[in-house]
C-alpha cells in the first residue's frame, strides 16, 4: 500500500509540473499576441532552409549542362535534316527601347515627315548583326515551308495580297498561329502611283478588311507593290491605320541575291525581300530559297530577327 501511495504522489507531481509548463507556454503566447503598440519586441523570423550541399549544386549544374547539350544537338540535327550547312544563329532579345524609325533619305515624298506619313525604310537602325526576312504576295502555299520555318524557329514577316490568298485562307491561318504577323500588300497588287487616291485607298483599306476578317487583326505594316508609291499612297495607307511602310535592301531568290547598295553586301538591320514562289516561277522551291538565305546570312555571322520586335 505504501508503494502505491508513493506512486500516486509522484504521478500527481508530474501532472502538476506538466500543467504548469503548459500554463507558462500559453501565457507566453498570449503576451506575444498582446504586445503593446510601439513595443520594441520583434516577431520571430521564419526559419531559413539550410544551404544546399555542394554535391546537390554540382548535380544541378550537370543537369543544366546536359539539357543545353541536348538542345544544341537537336538544333544541329534539325539543321542537317533541312540541308543547311550551318546551324542558324540565334537573334539577340528584342530591344526594350525601340529604335526611332524614319524615312530613308531620298525615299521621302514632299512634306513626308511634316504630314505624319508612314516612314518608308529599307533598314532598321541597329549595330547588331541581324537581318529581317520578309515574304510578299502569297502565291505559293508550300506546306514544307511552314514546317521548315517552324522546325528551325526562324522568324519572318508576310505581306499578303488578297487575290492570291483567297483560295486558301487556312494556309496563312497556320502561319499566323505559329506567330507570324500577316501584313498588307494590297488587294490586287497594282502599280499604285498610277491610281487615284480613292482607288489606292480601296486597295489598301480593302486588304486591311480582308486580313481583319480572316485573321482577327488589322495590320500596322504595309508594303507597296513593286516598292512604288507616291504621296497619295502614303496618305491612303495612313488613313487605313498603317504606321510603317517597310520596303527592302536585298532580295533573295532560289538561285541568287540582288542588292540595293553599291557594295553588294548585307548590312546590320537590313530588310530582305523574297516571295511566295515555287517551281512554276523558280528553279526550285521555297525551302530551297530559305536554305540559300540561311546559309549566306549564317556564314556572314548574321542572325534572323523578328521585324515587328523593332517597331
Amino acid at each position: 500500500m505504501g508503494t502505491v501511495g508513493q506512486n500516486d504522489k509522484n504521478g500527481a507531481l508530474r501532472v502538476s509540473i506538466r500543467g504548469g509548463l503548459v500554463l507558462l507556454a500559453v501565457a507566453a503566447l498570449l503576451s506575444g499576441c498582446a504586445r503593446p503598440e510601439g513595443s520594441d519586441s520583434r516577431p520571430q523570423q521564419p526559419l531559413k532552409a539550410p544551404p544546399a550541399p555542394a554535391a546537390d549544386l554540382q548535380a544541378d549544374k550537370t543537369l543544366i549542362r546536359a539539357a543545353r547539350l541536348r538542345a544544341e544537338q537537336a538544333r544541329i540535327a534539325t539543321a542537317r535534316r533541312w540541308g543547311l550547312k550551318r546551324v542558324p544563329l540565334t537573334a539577340p532579345p528584342a530591344p526594350v527601347t525601340k529604335p526611332r524609325i524614319t524615312t530613308r533619305r531620298g525615299f521621302q515624298v514632299e512634306g513626308h515627315e511634316e504630314k505624319g506619313l508612314p516612314p518608308v525604310f529599307t533598314t532598321i537602325p541597329t549595330e547588331q548583326k541581324i537581318v529581317f526576312l520578309t515574304l510578299d504576295d502569297g502565291a505559293e502555299k508550300d506546306p514544307a515551308f511552314l514546317r521548315m520555318m517552324s522546325d528551325l524557329q526562324i522568324p519572318y514577316t508576310a505581306f499578303l495580297s488578297g487575290y492570291l490568298i483567297k483560295d486558301d485562307y487556312g494556309y496563312f491561318r497556320k502561319m499566323r498561329d505559329s506567330g507570324v504577323v500577316l501584313n498588307n500588300h494590297t488587294l490586287h497588287h497594282p502599280y499604285l502611283p498610277g491610281l487615284s487616291y480613292a482607288r489606292q485607298r480601296h486597295e489598301i483599306c480593302g486588304m486591311q478588311d480582308v486580313i481583319e476578317k480572316h485573321y482577327g487583326e488589322r495590320p500596322a505594316l504595309f508594303r507597296p507593290p513593286y516598292g512604288n508609291y507616291n504621296e497619295d499612297t502614303l496618305r491612303a495607307a495612313r488613313s487605313c491605320g498603317i504606321r510603317y511602310a517597310p520596303i527592302w535592301n536585298e532580295e533573295v531568290f532560289v538561285d541568287h541575291w540582288e542588292y540595293r547598295e553599291w557594295d553588294q553586301k548585307i548590312h546590320p538591320g537590313d530588310i530582305v525581300l523574297s516571295h511566295f514562289r515555287g517551281r512554276q516561277d523558280w528553279k526550285g522551291t521555297m525551302t530551297d530559297m530559305v536554305r540559300r538565305f540561311l546559309d549566306k546570312v549564317t556564314a556572314e555571322g548574321y542572325a534572323v530577327a523578328r521585324l515587328e520586335d523593332y517597331l
